[in-house]
């Protein structure tokens, strides 16, 4: 079986030699070892060093040079406009509030259908349009820089262990955080 242990970003893809696709809902193109069937018959083993997110029009390279291309699935989505940056900023602000995948395109903000939001954001004055899409958010600080915040306590599991750590919520008030391997408070006394 062929094995793709090289990932290109699809600015990188352009001359490569692409032999087969394979079509992946955003769920399905955060990966990094699994056998996939490519859509014209090309099996394969996805093996790279780490889980990476694949987005619509990245390649895998293949051991004998060759390139599957990674197509993302339409899935529902809606687009969100709004009448200049500022209020974009505060739609986007609304949505990350509410924990919710993001895919930022050019002026615009894409999400996954979703009724409670849409309305949340109807209401606030965005402008929406609904469509079957590929879906790639953004994956976030946490999911790009994990080995460089791990070494600076902030990485998989929090801070080192005994060290404190305060982070802000949207609603106005700190949290101070001890991680201790009990996860005890800061001002909690070991006997």
């Amino acid at each position: 079986m062929l094995r793709a242990s090289q990932h290109l970003r699809a600015a990188a893809v352009g001359s490569a030699r692409v032999i087969d696709r394979v079509v992946l809902g955003a769920d399905e193109r955060h990966r990094r070892r699994i056998v996939i069937e490519a859509e014209g018959g090309t099996k394969f083993l996805l093996d790279l060093p780490h889980a990476t997110a694949l987005r619509d029009g990245d390649g895998l390279v293949l051991e004998d040079g060759s390139v599957v291309l990674v197509e993302g699935k339409p899935e529902p989505v809606v687009d969100i406009a709004a009448a200049n940056a500022s209020e974009l900023a505060r739609l986007a602000w609304h949505l990350g509030n509410r924990h919710t995948e993001v895919q930022i395109i050019g002026e615009t903000l894409r999400i996954r259908a979703d009724h409670v939001l849409e309305k949340m954001l109807a209401h606030l004055g965005a402008s929406l349009v609904k469509r079957d899409a590929p879906f790639d958010p953004e994956s976030g600080a946490y999911g790009q820089a994990m080995g460089q915040l791990g070494s600076h306590g902030l990485g998989r599991g929090g801070p080192a262990p005994g060290q404190a750590h305060t982070h802000r919520h949207s609603h106005g008030h700190a949290h101070d955080h001890a991680h201790d391997q009990d996860h005890a408070h800061p001002h909690s006394h070991k006997p």
